[in-house]
């Protein structure tokens, strides 16, 4: 793909939305980190169920140890894997407390040292609560990026430096959004949405699938 299309392709990005943001419910930078570390092999919709009942109680890294292991498994057990989930935000909340005054670092190498905390969350955590242009690679990033040829790669590490090198400057902070939210509702996985695509045009997906009857 060339430098023209990928332009045309986030330049209709933001026309549409202009200010994208997470579907994660947060007001601070550590209920996002939490929200994050949580939605590993979830949904956001999910998350934001637990998190609602959560942080209303315990919503800062001392209030959570505060409640204890077992009382936290208990607002957070509709999710998947939830008990090693809690027991990575009891360790990462001990760390916050005694390394970072209870405050979220901004800082690649302190957030990924955080117990389930890996790339891909501390780039969420880095761009949505920090304002940097990183871009957390996911299983929709990494199927748009490979299906459109935005920026092809086999695994999710090559994806993030092809993207952080063809994302033009200008689009970079928001291009994380922009390819879930691609990804969750119109470049889908199974069978994607193609005929109600607004980059359909630009993209270079071979199979591109035409519109079903009626629609």
């Amino acid at each position: 793909m060339n430098a023209a299309k990928r332009i045309e392709i986030f330049t209709r990005f933001r026309a549409a939305n202009p200010k994208p943001e997470t579907e994660l419910e947060y007001t601070t930078p550590f209920e996002l980190l939490i929200a994050v570390l949580l939605s590993a092999q979830a949904t956001d919709v999910g998350v934001n169920k637990a998190t609602r009942k959560l942080y209303p109680v315990a919503n800062t890294p001392e209030k959570i140890l505060a409640l204890g292991l077992d009382e936290l498994k208990t607002h957070i057990q509709t999710i998947g894997l939830y008990p090693t989930k809690a027991k990575n935000v009891i360790a990462t909340c001990q760390i916050l407390v005694e390394q970072h005054g209870g405050q979220v670092p901004h800082d690649r190498a302190a957030l990924e040292a955080l117990p389930g905390v890996g790339r891909k969350t501390a780039n969420v955590v880095l761009n949505t609560a920090f304002g940097d242009p990183t871009i957390a690679v996911d299983t929709h990033i990494f199927r748009v990026s490979n299906r459109t040829k935005i920026a092809p790669g086999k695994n999710v590490d090559v994806v993030e430096q092809k993207l952080l090198k063809f994302v033009p400057k200008e689009f970079l902070h928001d291009a994380h959004h922009w390819l879930i939210l691609h990804g969750r509702y119109t470049c889908v996985a199974r069978k994607p949405l193609c005929w109600n695509c607004m980059i359909a045009d630009l993209c270079e997906y071979k199979d591109k699938t035409p519109a079903p009857a009626g629609a």
